[in-house]
């Protein structure tokens, strides 16, 4: 696991995206994972002012989303697929049958959790997945006491996610109890891991998730068996780690 300190928000986003575009470029075909929330904004924006400026094409590139929420349309303003679309897709040349998003609103949930773990798996797997973590220590969707054997499913959403998530919609009450999420399994399969983490509210577990046990209450603590996963966090969310004696980054 290498941790990559870098001075704040902004840089975070250019180096993330730097990461991308250098697979993105290097590759015939390409199989990325996408995340959604406030830390991935920064991130997109580099992509499309690159698309912009250098002509980067994703003609050859598919993406698959980690998660949405269960019940919301994908043209509700909330829904990850609005979301992706408005700051992301709309803006490149990435065809729309390239795009894999989990759909909320199937009549069968847990068909639709097997069709998408199938295309994953007919797609040949994940190049490269880009994650945030909660403050719960949450990737994707899945929540403290998620197996780390699970694959895409259903998932009831803990409160504190709920809360944290609740500034996008008018109130508490509106924000889905339930989402579909890629499984901690599913993650682990993924060839590369990129993981932003933002702000002294990811301190903690940021810490707990670089020097603490593997244990299934801290679904992140996971990808520490994983052969290629690069941290990227500004000084902030480094602020705790920073503070333990002998500790030294692997990477500025």
């Amino acid at each position: 696991m290498k941790v990559i300190e870098v001075p704040d928000y902004t840089e975070l986003s250019k180096r993330a995206a730097e990461i991308i575009n250098d697979r993105v470029q290097s590759a015939r075909a390409f199989n990325l994972g996408l995340a959604t929330g406030a830390t991935m904004l920064g991130v997109y924006r580099h992509l499309i002012k690159d698309f912009l400026e250098n002509g980067t094409s994703y003609r050859h590139v598919y993406t698959f989303n980690l998660d949405e929420y269960v019940g919301l349309g994908r043209e509700h303003p909330n829904s990850y697929h609005y979301y992706m679309n408005k700051n992301l897709f709309h803006h490149l040349d990435i065809p729309e049958d390239h795009i894999y998003i989990p759909d909320g609103t199937a009549e069968n949930l847990e068909e639709e959790c097997l069709e998408y773990e199938s295309n994953i798996q007919r797609m040949g797997g994940i190049d490269l997945q880009l994650l945030g973590i909660g403050r719960n220590g949450h990737i994707g969707f899945n929540e403290p006491g998620t197996s780390f054997q699970s694959r895409t499913h259903v998932v009831e959403l803990d409160k504190s996610t709920r809360m944290a998530n609740a500034r996008y919609f008018k109130d508490l009450s509106d924000v889905p109890t339930h989402a579909i999420t890629m499984g901690i399994a599913t993650i682990m399969e993924c060839k590369q891991i990129v993981l932003l983490a933002s702000g002294v509210e990811k301190a903690e577990v940021l810490d707990s998730l670089i020097h603490g046990e593997i244990d299934e209450s801290i679904p992140a603590s996971v990808l520490k068996r994983h052969a290629d996963v690069t941290i990227i966090a500004d000084s902030e969310a480094l602020k705790v780690t920073k503070e333990r004696e002998g500790f030294i980054l692997y990477d500025q």
